[in-house]
């Protein structure tokens, strides 16, 4: 119990110095630049509290529980030897995740209020909900082929770089003939896509996959997942706004 406890206290340490040049920058700006005290003192140290704790047993459980649940997943996929169950289970995890994410739902919801203001869509609550939830299954469902292609990358050990060019080639020529309002959206949904709920678990499942294909390389042929998580968004959204 005490060992446990003295653990918890370090990690609680690391993330205290994660966090403080983000407090001593935004302290001196307060009080050097702007030179007026800091408002409501006691409010703002217990939310920082409160953040460190939460950014502790954060970690700690990336460290617990997704990490080693991805691992396991992808080492058992790979001994079933199925592809089609392999690659189901990896569009499954992209659009699963991506769906559950706070920052897409928020962006979502935001997108829609803007879009209605911009007058593209009817400013009534069922149009911008629908809006919003054809904004986040669209982000969904290209996450979720992204890691596929990913998890495929992977297996037949295709260089990452062609994809990526061939990818941003797609976004260019979608930007070009996109409507104006959505393609700052779209940018956006790109990088919402990886948060807490979804880089934890196609990281591991990445990594995993790699360890446990004879002649992959996991630092090599691992990570990447996550960039195709960020390309394709942007992609789906833009053809999203033109069809809607």
């Amino acid at each position: 119990m005490k060992d446990q406890i003295l653990r918890f206290l370090a990690a609680m340490l690391d993330s205290v110095r994660d966090l403080a040049p983000i407090i001593l920058v935004v302290a001196f700006f307060q009080l050097a630049v702007l030179q007026k005290p800091i408002p409501n003192l006691g409010e703002l140290l217990a939310g920082t509290l409160f953040v460190v704790i939460g950014l502790t047993l954060f970690i700690r459980g990336l460290q617990m529980g997704l990490f080693p649940l991805g691992e396991a997943l992808a080492y058992a996929f790979a001994r079933k030897g199925s592809l089609p169950w392999l690659l189901t289970f990896a569009f499954a995890l992209g659009f699963g995740t991506t769906v559950a994410e706070p920052a897409l739902i928020a962006v979502a919801g935001e997108a829609a209020v803007a879009a209605a203001e911009g007058g593209v869509i009817d400013n009534d609550e069922e149009t911008l909900e629908s809006y919003a939830l054809g904004l986040r299954y669209t982000v969904a469902f290209s996450v979720g082929v992204a890691i596929l292609v990913g998890v495929l990358r992977i297996i037949r050990g295709w260089p990452i770089q062609y994809l990526i060019i061939v990818g941003y080639i797609g976004v260019i020529i979608m930007t070009m003939f996109a409507p104006p309002e959505i393609i700052g959206v779209a940018y956006d949904s790109g990088g919402v896509t990886t948060s807490t709920i979804t880089v934890p678990l196609v990281t591991a499942l990445g990594v995993g996959l790699a360890s446990s294909i004879e002649g992959r390389n996991p630092m090599v042929d691992g990570f990447g997942l996550i960039a195709f998580a960020v390309l394709t968004p942007i992609i789906a959204v833009m053809a999203y706004g033109m069809l809607v």
